[in-house]
């Protein structure tokens, strides 16, 4: 984790919030399992990715109670960033917009990923979400690239924000959102659910998941 060298005293808190937050192995691997009867297909195949994906990043995620799944196989009038909670087996989808660099036509869907300074561009991969901060668009979730694909975040500002432009009324109007200079954002109505419930040292995870 290179990314994180000077840092100490960006992630102190969320090491805090985080300390002694993690399931053990076999508890994880039993509330994975009992999953809710009216799951659908799609849904169990995010709790899995979210499962998968925390087995993967390991020690470098401190809470592990629930992971955020950013499916960018899906277009942006779609609800596309998944809450997996791997403690009951619930998933909770709100609308997500993608970077402008990922979509240059605006056609709605994500085109392709980028870690490269200056693209504009959603970056793929594992994120370790740290501490609230006051930024362009007010109270924001910095974010920390946990892979060579997203290595860059904290150089390039990307972080989960509110946003205007992601709304339903875009979508009525536009048939689309409007998007991001690549940061995850959200309707300003839900982004309090990614505050309280996806801050703070847990796993976000972006890719085109797709429904199997």
């Amino acid at each position: 984790m290179k990314n994180l060298w000077g840092r100490r005293e960006f992630i102190t808190g969320a090491m805090a919030l985080g300390a002694g937050m993690a399931l053990p192995g076999r508890a994880l691997a039993a509330s994975i399992g009992a999953t809710p009867a009216s799951t659908t297909p799609y849904e169990r195949r995010i709790l899995d990715v979210a499962a998968q994906q925390l087995q993967r990043v390991g020690d470098a995620v401190w809470r592990r109670d629930l992971v955020g799944i950013a499916d960018f196989a899906q277009p942006s009038w779609k609800p596309r960033l998944h809450f997996a909670n791997l403690e009951n087996g619930s998933v909770r989808s709100f609308l997500l917009a993608h970077g402008r660099g990922s979509d240059p036509g605006h056609s709605g869907w994500l085109q392709n990923f980028s870690n490269r300074p200056g693209s504009l561009a959603t970056s793929r991969g594992a994120f370790l979400t740290a501490e609230w901060y006051k930024g362009k668009y007010g109270t924001s979730i910095r974010l920390l690239g946990l892979d060579e694909d997203n290595s860059m975040a904290l150089d390039r500002a990307i972080v989960m924000h509110p946003a205007w432009y992601v709304d339903t009324a875009m979508i009525d109007k536009w048939g689309k959102l409007g998007r991001s200079e690549g940061c995850f954002a959200m309707s300003e109505s839900n982004f309090n659910e990614a505050l309280w419930h996806l801050s703070g040292g847990r796993l976000l995870y972006a890719d085109r998941i797709g429904e199997g």
